[in-house]
């Protein structure tokens, strides 16, 4: 098994692309290890020491590090936990992310479905490169809230990839939002 590493704009986050399917449909983010008993890999990670986050996307892991840590000592632990891994054939997660988050509500304003869709289009697979993902919290007074998370929860240039990029470009297509803010 070959594991490619990729730098992301986050310097104190890498990404470990395993070459197979990490999560299906989903992505999982772990800020720390009480959150990741839903996932044997989250866990076995946060094991090695320096890792402070795991962020799991369809087809890569974004391992966040503790400040004082270094990758060149970190990277040969983490890489051996996810090559163990995937080769003892062990589950991604124990369960299933709640579906009802994912559900599409009938009734929802036509504007929060616009802003969902451009983020799930146009937004979402740029962010995933980076290792990372962005969810939609609320549609409120002309004002966007989502949350970074993975690579991108932390990394210095979020603020700017929120405030340039995704609100320029939601506020260009639908003219009711006025401003986009982070949920931390």
């Amino acid at each position: 098994m070959f594991i490619q590493t990729e730098a992301t704009p986050n310097p104190a986050t890498l990404k470990f692309l395993p070459g197979r399917a990490v999560l299906e449909g989903s992505t999982a983010d772990f800020p720390d290890a009480e959150a990741a008993t839903r996932s044997p890999l989250a866990e076995r990670l946060f094991e090695v020491a320096g890792v402070s986050g795991v962020f799991l996307g369809s087809d890569f892991i974004t391992v966040t590090k503790q400040q004082d840590s270094d990758w060149q000592l970190m990277k040969p632990a983490i890489l051996g936990v996810i090559m163990e891994h995937f080769t003892a054939g062990r589950p991604t997660l124990l369960d299933a992310p709640d579906a009802a988050d994912e559900e599409v509500n009938v009734d929802e304003d036509p504007i929060v479905v616009q802003i969902k869709d451009l983020i799930d289009t146009r937004v979402r697979p740029a962010v995933a490169m980076d290792g990372g993902d962005i969810i939609f919290h609320r549609f409120e007074d002309g004002v966007v809230y989502l949350q970074m998370q993975g690579a991108c929860s932390g990394c210095p240039s979020s603020s700017a990839t929120l405030k340039v990029g995704i609100e320029n470009m939601l506020r260009h297509y639908i003219p009711e939002v006025t401003e986009v803010r982070p949920v931390t």
